[in-house]
């Protein structure tokens, strides 16, 4: 159990989250994706602030699987070592992401960072239930938007971001699967698991609900947002199988996601 300090939390809309990792000066840290800037296009602009989005959230997963070794110690060697790999997997991916943006004429700072995932995810108080959020729910869902995304580099010219993107979905597999071998033995081990697994589900719920952008607000896009036209990325069945989701998990984040048109043709796949 992880009882945080009040000076290690912040308030965002009502939800106790915990307070932003330090950032170096240049950048402006916003409390939501939903504050961030984006163009849906592959313009100049936008390839630049696609790579810097995703290099500040590669930094937020060093952050958390690294705050997960010390706030529990008494983890399991094995699971150790696993965090430990995906701090040295991140920090590569971190690495990659940076050189790109500097090769296109990108810098740190040029547009806001938001350390969502980081928030809500060391907020909790348990490893399952922190592997549950950042594992099993944000890099699942990472993996479903790097399925899609090298195609559209290439379409633009840019052969190396594609390569980047497809080297960090391999690792990325491999930090889900982890977790959800993980998650299935402590469940296995002790059933009250699935009661905290279940609570950060909820939690995850109350908080994006809390921040997100209201009916007739500006979404990121500039745009007034509109509820219930919000795009999400087709879902990576052959990955998500790969890090070890099962055909039943997969088929329920299909039906939760609205594709339920394309459940039969992935089970069959």
């Amino acid at each position: 159990m992880v009882a945080l300090k009040p000076e290690e939390t912040k308030q965002v809309k009502g939800m106790t989250l915990r307070r932003d990792p330090l950032r170096e000066d240049c950048f402006s840290v916003v409390n939501s994706d939903a504050e961030l800037k984006e163009w849906p296009d592959m313009s100049d602009i936008s390839r630049r602030q696609r790579l810097h989005r995703h290099m500040n959230n590669e930094t937020g997963a060093i952050e958390i699987a690294a705050q997960c070794l010390v706030d529990f110690p008494e983890a399991p060697w094995e699971l150790r070592m696993h965090l430990a790999r995906q701090c040295w997997d991140e920090s590569r991916h971190v690495a990659s992401l940076y050189r790109r943006l500097r090769e296109i004429g990108g810098r740190k700072g040029e547009f806001p960072i938001s350390n969502f995932e980081w928030t809500v995810t060391c907020a909790l108080d348990s490893l399952a239930a922190r592997l549950a959020l950042q594992n099993r729910t944000f890099e699942a869902g990472e993996l479903d938007l790097l399925g899609q995304l090298p195609p559209k580099w290439r379409e633009v010219g840019d052969d190396a971001t594609a390569e980047v993107l497809e080297s960090i979905l391999a690792d990325e597999i491999t930090h889900v699967r982890f977790a959800n071998q993980w998650l299935r033995r402590m469940i296995q081990e002790d059933r009250r698991v699935l009661l905290k697994i279940a609570m950060a589900a909820r939690f995850l719920s109350a908080v994006s609900a809390a921040v997100a952008p209201k009916e007739g607000e500006m979404s990121p896009s500039g745009l007034p947002f509109v509820k219930g036209e919000e795009k999400l990325a087709p879902v990576n069945i052959e990955d998500r199988k790969h890090a070890e989701f099962s055909d039943a998990e997969i088929d329920q984040f299909l039906r939760q996601s609205g594709f339920e048109s394309i459940m039969t043709t992935g089970a069959e796949g």
